[in-house]
């Protein structure tokens, strides 16, 4: 049974809740069916805000601001926002149900089986996050004004890989734009750790290179099954940003390309006028390594790659998330090619 808070919003709403799927510091993500005139039926994705964090204007106004921020990004690879609501003082979005794994699950995956993901999949993922944070950097407001987005958390796990091979980055709730009210970054560090541009860790304000170097951070924990920064504490972050090179990744992984290598090295450069000044340049290069010979990953082949990864899950029909029940976990995934 729901929670009393999702009990309400199923009771005075036409959404009728499923099950918890995924649970966060600060809010919880539910299935959940939309339904309407002669049965129609839509499954969504709602998100909530924790009651104790209702009590901080500050964490309410991240929440709405990312429902707003999100409400006009249409692009296949962000996950898209249907609705704000309240109800007897309980917030939630509505969102695109995204029928898949994230990707710190993915990673996870080949790390159980001691394998690391496939190079040309994993730099077809990272071209894709690349498209979506170019877009939100490029996006305007009605008027046409720049909105000056930097999503400020690219990490593994914002960003979702459906069972369809599509892409998706998710979660602007520590966004920063124009229209979003929140913490100066000079006092207040947003953001986790691990995934930290230099510009966060410092204090000194983030740009869409801030983006560029956090997904620089993910698409080498990808490559190589080694987290950059395993850090717990922004000091000992700031040390090694300051004084420890990062390591080559064909050190760790003698499968990455040296064309790919120099990709993520360039991504992941300290000195921001050193890097890619925009998502779009990232993307392009990858994408000129993956294409310029000819016939590189697309969505089915991502696709079929997570049917091997993920074979009982990825099989089951969308009916099957009715079932309130617990499930086995599934077979051990066959290898990978």
């Amino acid at each position: 049974m729901p929670p009393p808070a999702m009990q309400e919003i199923q009771y005075l709403t036409s959404y009728q809740i499923l099950r918890k799927i995924a649970s966060g510091g600060m809010g919880s993500v539910y299935l959940a069916e939309q339904l309407g005139a002669d049965a129609f039926r839509k499954i969504v994705a709602i998100k909530t805000i924790k009651k104790e964090y209702l009590k901080n204007k500050e964490n309410v106004d991240l929440f709405v601001g990312e429902a707003k921020l999100v409400a006009d990004l249409i692009h296949e690879n962000v996950l898209q926002v249907y609705q704000l609501g309240q109800t007897k003082g309980v917030y939630y979005i509505v969102m695109e149900y995204a029928h898949g794994k994230n990707l710190a699950d993915f990673i996870r995956a080949h790390k159980d089986m001691h394998k690391v993901s496939n190079v040309d999949i994993g730099a077809f993922i990272i071209s894709r996050v690349c498209r979506s944070l170019h877009y939100a950097h490029e996006a305007k407001d009605m008027r046409g004004q720049p909105l000056n987005i930097v999503h400020r958390d690219v990490t593994p796990s914002n960003v979702i890989i459906t069972y369809g091979g599509v892409v998706k980055l998710t979660d602007f709730g520590i966004a920063k734009a124009v229209i979003m009210n929140t913490p100066d970054e000079a006092e207040v560090i947003m953001g986790k750790l691990p995934y930290m541009s230099p510009e966060q860790a410092k204090f000194v304000g983030t740009t869409r290179q801030s983006d560029v170097f956090s997904l620089g951070l993910v698409m080498y924990e990808l490559l190589t099954n080694t987290v950059v920064y395993n850090v717990n504490d922004i000091d000992d972050l700031v040390d090694k940003m300051d004084n420890y090179s990062i390591k080559p990744p064909r050190r760790l992984n003698p499968h990455i390309p040296e064309k790919l290598e120099a990709i993520m090295i360039r991504a992941l450069e300290v000195n921001p006028a050193n890097r890619y000044q925009t998502a779009r340049e990232f993307g392009q290069d990858l994408e000129h390594y993956m294409y310029d010979g000819g016939y590189g990953p697309t969505n089915e082949k991502l696709q079929r790659y997570l049917q091997r990864l993920f074979p009982q899950e990825s099989a089951a029909p969308i009916a099957t998330l009715h079932d309130s029940g617990t499930t086995s976990p599934p077979p051990a995934p066959a290898p990978l090619a």
